[in-house]
């Protein structure tokens, strides 16, 4: 007979305790007991699998950035629901705006991407101070953790692939997933963070 799930039986209000407190493997129960019908709410409006899988990732990751302002004044599916609404929106309108801007331009007009070289060297170093910041995050990862997150955003796979692949469940998966989103942003956050308030003193004198 198989084993009860222990905190499947958690009310949302202990889960979302237990996750503010540093209970992060409380991640999985809440993304397995709202994923099913976010995901669902998503692609009934994205009618694209692989664009509803990123935007549920995205809803995820501002849920729990959102978390400390949730004061329970409404039900959590409704509260996620709202932020899913947002996420969706939003990511229609940079869908709609890339393709207008790339419907405007001329073939000449199409150029690569400016190289570091022509940064400034505030710029430069800003930079390289987000990329020194981001390696000290990534180095608590394991291998596997940045495998899945290569194959997520580099060769695009969904999910289930991910999973077949690194022989991990695909509650793992979107766990390590958000992990690696959450220590990304956050190391971004606080360097943009630094940064600015550096500017006005050490940059503003040039």
């Amino acid at each position: 007979m198989a084993q009860a799930h222990p905190h499947r039986e958690l009310s949302d209000e202990a889960l979302l305790e237990g996750i503010r407190d540093g209970h992060e493997e409380l991640f999985t129960e809440l993304y397995d007991r709202y994923f099913p019908r976010v995901y669902a709410f998503t692609a009934s409006r994205l009618r694209n699998r692989a664009d509803a899988e990123e935007v549920v990732q995205e809803v995820f990751t501002a849920v729990f950035r959102s978390l400390p302002g949730f004061r329970g004044e409404s039900r959590l599916l409704t509260w996620i629901f709202g932020i899913a609404r947002n996420t969706i929106n939003s990511h229609v309108r940079r869908t709609q705006n890339a393709e207008q801007r790339l419907a405007g331009l001329e073939p000449d007009q199409i150029h690569p991407a400016d190289s570091l070289s022509s940064c400034t060297p505030e710029e430069q170093l800003e930079m390289h101070r987000c990329l020194c910041a981001l390696q000290d995050q990534l180095g608590s990862l394991s291998a596997w953790q940045l495998d899945v997150f290569r194959l997520r955003h580099e060769e695009n796979l969904p999910i289930r692939e991910i999973s077949e692949r690194t022989h991990r469940s695909g509650d793992s998966i979107r766990s390590s997933l958000y992990r690696v989103k959450r220590m990304l942003l956050e190391a971004v956050d606080a360097q943009r963070a630094g940064c600015a308030e550096a500017r006005p003193e050490s940059w503003g004198a040039h």
